[in-house]
Formats: structure tokens, sequence, C-alpha cells
């Protein structure tokens, strides 16, 4: 299947979950992933402020940051490039470009995500075998993914059903190394 209709699929099959499913993975996610001794001694995470029906990273976010962390979050650039900037509690987000909620803090540039001990990003799927992402289509966090060293972790939030076989890859993508769905934490390569 190509990318435009994976996406249509996967969009597709996010909008039948109820409001309860979405806590309910955002909270398993979480817990998986809090529970990894990697994430509890990353002292710099790059995450995002999830929209929509992905799996829900504000809880996330929160609990990385009130036990220590300082946590980067992307602030989309007119040129689609992420720069980075610090997220110091909630009242330090305000709508940024179609909405979604960027901090205030001064901005770090693009390569802030290259000093991350550990960098989480969304997607709608990850091959289960390459750890192939599967994102939006914008190539964002393709850019991004790009500046990460070999040895940081990279992991993809995804709700169960999403993590599957044959994500369709160009030259430009980049994967990820690990997925969490509200069924666990994979390893992929």
């Amino acid at each position: 299947m190509d990318k435009l209709n994976l996406r249509r699929e996967l969009l597709s099959a996010r909008t039948s979950l109820s409001p309860e499913q979405l806590r309910a993975n955002a909270t398993k996610v979480r817990e998986t992933l809090l529970e990894q001794p990697w994430v509890q001694m990353a002292g710099l995470v790059a995450c995002y402020w999830s929209t929509g029906t992905e799996p829900s990273t504000h809880g996330l976010v929160f609990a990385l940051w009130k036990h220590g962390a300082t946590v980067i979050l992307p602030v989309l650039q007119d040129d689609d490039d992420l720069d980075w900037a610090v997220y110091d509690g909630p009242d330090t987000l305000a709508p940024g470009r179609f909405g979604i909620m960027e901090p205030v803090d001064t901005r770090r540039g693009v390569d802030a995500v290259r000093t991350a001990a550990l960098v989480i990003v969304p997607a709608l799927a990850v091959d289960r075998t390459s750890g192939g992402r599967l994102g939006r289509g914008g190539g964002s966090y393709d850019r991004a993914l790009a500046r990460v060293g070999p040895n940081v972790p990279t992991v993809a939030l995804l709700h169960d059903g999403e993590l599957i076989d044959g994500v369709p890859a160009e030259p430009h993508d980049h994967g990820v190394r690990y997925a969490v769905t509200p069924s666990g934490l994979t390893s992929l390569r």
C-alpha cells in the first residue's frame, strides 16, 4: 500500500477510538515508557505535544518534567523544519502554527535535538521489522531524526494495530529504534 492510502486508513481507524480508549491508551503508553531505565536516566528529552487522536503525550511530558528531565518540544518553522524550546510547565505553552501548542521559551535551534538523550516522535505506523516510521507527510520529524546520533534511543508512540509489516519507505525517511503501544515496548533495531 502506498503512503497516502496507508495514512488515510490509519487516520480513519484512529477516529473510531473512543475518548475513554484514547485516555486508557495514553496512560498505558506513558507508564510503559516511564518504566524504562534509559527513560528515567535521560536528562534532556525531545518530545512533542500531541494533538487529536495521537497517543497523548501531555501526561508524559508533565511526568518527565516533574521528575527532573529537561524536556524540549518542537516549534514548527515556516519551512516545516523543527526548532526546539524548553517546556517549563503547562503554563508555558501557546498555540503555534496550525494551533499546535508550543513552548514560549527561547528557541534553541534545529540542532538542539542533537543534544537530547532520548527522542520521542509521533507516528501513524512503524514497521515492526525495520523500524521505518510513517508520519503525516511533511518531513519535519525525518529532518529532526536525521540530526540524532546513532546511539540515542528514538521512540514512536502508537496505538495498538499501528506496529505493522511493510511501512513504505523513501531514502529521506528515518526510522526509530523503539515503538511503544498500549500493549508494550518493542525494540526494532
